[in-house]
């Protein structure tokens, strides 16, 4: 129970006396003889009991009256629904008590009138009872009626209407009927029923009606209402000593507001009570009327205070319409109580230090949020200045999102308030609300108070919770040396980077930046390794070793297949700068998983197996083996492998690789140059048919030593003299370079090609005396055939060797062909076929012939004119004359234009050199 001596007094309203818009200056004056009154729908409705009056006043906001004739005795209730511009009245129409219940809409007209839907008799059945109060809901669904004997009609249906309705006595009682409600929540609609000595409530919206007595104790007439949704639409009771509150089920909150109840309102929130003011005395206007005092209050019951109080005259009623309560009084005033602004009244409880009224009051009358922050910071900075900084911050906080926080931290800064700056500053994160300034500002206070458990919570909330710069955090908790808080946000918030930066600078913990990198996904595992690989190398190089491993091949916290693939390994070989053993295992490990590795995986690979053949002894030649596989893979580069072969001096690698590439006359030339003489020969016994020049080179070679090589130099002369690759007189001048070298040495070679030579020109001899014969018969078969008849006798074609018939075609070779037989296989109409192809050979040996000697000559002219016979010599080479010339008519096998143009480019060589 609220006392009521506990609760504030204001003046929230301001009293004005009506005056008459039209006669300025006067008063305002109502009607005479007023006996019910209500408001709604933007206008006052009045009913009076004068004689010959029995009239309906309707006031207007401009404070025009119009009446209409509602009954021919009195009328005695008015109900002006809300939401409808339908009105209810009951009266009389004649002596007696018969009471007339009459239904008006006011938006239609009968003769200038209101039009009145519905006229029936109040009574319950034939039992005559005066009507004590009247209560219709806004649905038009439900009208009740309470009467004096302690009944209350309900007529269910459109009230309009009286086809669409019906009437049943909801309730009976001893005790006169003072107040009905209708409350409609959702679907569930519930009559209150008030006595003067009980309380009921029904519930209509079940058939039965079933009634529920909810207190003992009951009103007088006028001094119940229903409260608007704000208070839950509670039934209110104004007893002599408590104001009551009721729900549909049971009794709530109760005011202990003493004193003779008069009338009881409920008007937006407010509480208005009409009470008999018992300390003024009775004012006397007449010999037998007494005027009473009256005490008008209005109450705030969420706030829990007053909003207006004062002392009237006789008030008939008091009506809430046009934003204002308006105070009838029975000497024909009307006077208005306006309700101050939020704003001023605001400043009044501001000027009084009420803020936390202020606030309540602000909240209830929906001040937005940009007014209620200002309100919380005039009372932050009230209770500052009072030294409640305790209190201070925690206003300040409910001004967070609207005032600036630098207003609050400044005012805080000193050391002395470090609990509630860092409080403010918790706040500020919880709503995310916070820059990165002020989780600096608020670490630094966790730091400065050594609060290592609030300190812990701030940064271990969970992932949804999080209101602050978690990098932010981490650099302070870093710089304040708690190293092991910032490890445990970087690696919560995947902050990998500051992960590593904090584990390898700080605390030094290498093996566990390396099992970090190793749980990592994989792009970010390859870039922190690039990034740190070094230094991990430097201090566990084993197990850096072994994760570069897996990254390199198969590193399964990666999801992402194709980007294993895309990873350049050698990146990763700066890494092992100073770690070569490693490097060497590293490396070796890619290409056994990926044969297909980077050209700079196995360059680097053969420079450490270089190395260490050319540092550790090998006596196994197990070095050299490694070496040598890796170059005979087909991964190495040939040009950077040859250079790290010779800078190791890497001898079987150098002459592999010059094998490899074809490249003879370097093995040649790497055999002389360490004297190696059997070698020199052996590369010519196997290079020798790829380039025949190496044999010359052989001899030049062994002709230009003094030393005794007539062994190496008869091995030479013997190759050369059978594959005839050198003219001998180009033999004697090459070994007349030799001081030691003597005529037995080519003795034999001399003998041999003399012998040949020999046995060559009687070979020529011989075809000579040949063809000459054969020359002398043909010519004395061109003259035979010039100077008489030939003569076929052929019976058999010479190309299918049928019998011939005619047609058919004679050559005079003495061949015959069937036409047919020869149109299919001639290649011209003037040539035997079977003859072609023989005489067509011996045609191209006379042009051969031709050419040779042609070709000779004028390459001899040239030589012989030109200042360089180096020059002519080449550009015969450029147009290839001294390639080897293949006659596509030549049958397979035949040599006898190639043996041409090989004497061809002898005889031509020869010359060159010995002009030369």
């Amino acid at each position: 129970m609220a006392a009521f001596l506990q609760w504030r007094k204001f003046v929230f309203f301001d009293k004005e006396t009506v005056k008459d818009p039209v006669d300025n200056g006067k008063n305002f004056v109502l009607p005479s003889g007023i006996s019910a009154c209500d408001s709604g729908r933007g206008h006052i409705v009045l009913g009076d009991i004068l004689y010959r009056q029995r009239r309906i006043w309707l006031l207007t906001r401009s404070l025009q009256l119009t009446s209409f004739q509602a009954y021919k005795l009195r009328v005695t209730h008015l109900y002006q629904l809300k939401q409808h511009s339908i009105l209810v009245s009951v009266g009389q129409d004649e002596q007696g008590i018969n009471p007339l219940v009459k239904v008006w809409n006011l938006d239609k007209r009968d003769s200038g009138n209101p039009l009145c839907t519905r006229i029936f008799p109040a009574i319950p059945g034939n039992k005559p009872t005066e009507v004590s109060c009247l209560s219709v809901h806004e649905n038009l669904n439900f009208m009740a009626i309470g009467f004096t004997d302690g009944s209350v009609v309900l007529t269910k249906g459109d009230i309009t209407r009286d086809r669409h309705s019906k009437t049943l006595t909801l309730h009976e009682g001893t005790c006169p009927v003072t107040g009905l409600a209708f409350r409609q929540v959702g679907k569930v609609t519930h009559l209150f029923v008030a006595t003067l000595e009980k309380v009921h409530c029904y519930t209509l919206s079940i058939k039965e009606y079933p009634k529920l007595e909810l207190d003992t104790h009951g009103c007088a007439l006028r001094c119940s209402a229903l409260a608007d949704p704000s208070q839950d639409s509670q039934f209110i009771v104004a007893g002599d000593e408590c104001v009551y509150l009721y729900q549909p089920d049971e009794r709530g909150p109760c005011f202990a507001f003493e004193g003779h109840k008069l009338l009881a309102h409920w008007h937006r929130g407010y509480l208005l009570l009409l009470i008999r003011d018992t300390k003024s005395p009775s004012k006397f206007v007449g010999p037998n009327s007494p005027s009473e005092k009256q005490l008008l209050t209005i109450y705030d019951l969420d706030n829990k205070f007053i909003a207006y109080s004062a002392s009237f005259d006789d008030i008939i009623d008091v009506l809430a319409e046009w934003g204002s309560f308006y105070i009838l009084t029975r000497d024909g005033k009307m006077f208005v109580l306006q309700e101050k602004d939020t704003q001023t009244k605001l400043e009044m409880l501001f000027k009084k230090n009420l803020f936390v009224m202020a606030i309540n009051l602000a909240k209830s009358q929906h001040l937005d949020s940009d007014g209620l922050s200002e309100i919380f910071r005039q009372y932050g900075d009230h209770l500052y200045l009072k030294g409640d900084h305790d209190g201070a911050i925690q206003q300040y906080i409910r001004t967070i999102g609207k005032l600036e926080p630098s207003y609050v931290i400044r005012k805080f800064l000193d050391a002395q308030r470090i609990h509630n700056l860092t409080a403010y500053l918790q706040a500020l994160h919880r709503q995310s609300l916070a820059n990165a300034d002020h989780t600096t500002l608020l670490l630094n206070c966790y730091t400065k108070l050594k609060d290592s458990s609030k300190l812990e919570e701030f940064i271990k909330s969970s992932e949804s919770e999080v209101h602050f710069d978690v990098e932010i955090a981490i650099k302070v908790l870093r710089q304040a040396g708690y190293h092991s808080h910032a490890v445990f946000l970087a690696e919560k918030h995947t902050h990998h980077e500051w992960y590593l930066k904090i584990q390898l600078e700080d605390l030094k913990n290498y093996q566990e930046a390396l099992r970090y990198i190793g749980r990592l996904p994989f792009e970010q595992a390859e870039s922190n390794m690039k990034r740190y690989g070094k230094t991990l190398m430097h201090h566990v190089p084993e197990g850096t070793t072994l994760l570069l491993k897996g990254l390199c091949t198969d590193y399964q916290p990666s999801r992402d297949a194709a980007d294993r693939d895309s990873l350049e390994r050698e990146e990763f070989i700066p890494i092992f700068a100073n770690n070569p053993r490693e490097l060497k295992a590293f490396l070796e490990h890619m290409i056994e998983v990926d044969p297909f590795s980077p050209q700079g995986v196995y360059d680097t690979l053969l420079e450490l197996r270089l190395q260490d053949w050319a540092h550790e002894k090998d006596p196994e030649k197990v070095l050299q083996g490694a070496a040598l596989s890796l170059l005979r893979s087909d991964n190495t580069v040939f040009d950077k492998a040859l250079v790290l072969c010779q800078m190791h001096n890497f001898k079987e690698g150098v002459l592999y690789l010059y094998e490899k590439g074809k490249l003879y006359q370097q093995i040649m030339h790497y055999h002389m140059q360490n004297e190696e003489y059997s070698k020199v020969v052996e590369a010519c016994k196997r290079f020798g048919d790829q380039e025949v020049c190496l044999w010359e080179q052989a001899l030049g070679y062994f002709a230009r030593k003094e030393e005794d090589c007539k062994a190496y130099i008869s091995q030479v002369l013997q190759h050369i003299d059978q594959n005839n690759l050198m003219p001998p007189l180009l033999v004697v001048q090459t070994l007349a370079h030799n001081s030691t070298a003597t005529l037995s040495v080519i003795k034999d070679y001399l003998i041999n090609k003399l012998q040949r030579e020999s046995q060559q020109i009687e070979d020529d001899e011989r075809k000579i005396r040949q063809y000459r014969e054969e020359t002398a018969h043909l010519r004395s078969e061109i003259q035979e055939l010039r100077t008489s008849a030939k003569i076929f006798q052929k019976t058999k074609c010479n190309m299918c060797n049928s019998p011939l018939e005619l047609p058919s075609v004679h050559f005079l070779c003495s061949h015959s062909f069937h036409q047919h037989c020869f149109e299919s296989y001639a290649e011209s109409e003037a040539e035997c076929p079977t003859c072609t192809p023989e005489n067509r050979k011996v045609m191209d040996m006379l042009r051969a012939q031709d050419q040779k000697r042609d070709l000779h000559d004028h390459f001899t002219r040239q030589l012989r004119s030109s200042n360089d016979g180096f020059s002519v010599v080449a550009d015969y080479f450029g147009r290839g004359v001294f390639n080897k010339l293949t006659l596509v008519t030549d049958p397979p096998g035949s040599k006898h234009a190639s043996s041409l143009e090989v004497d061809l480019q002898r005889d031509l060589l020869i010359h060159t050199k010995r002009n030369s």
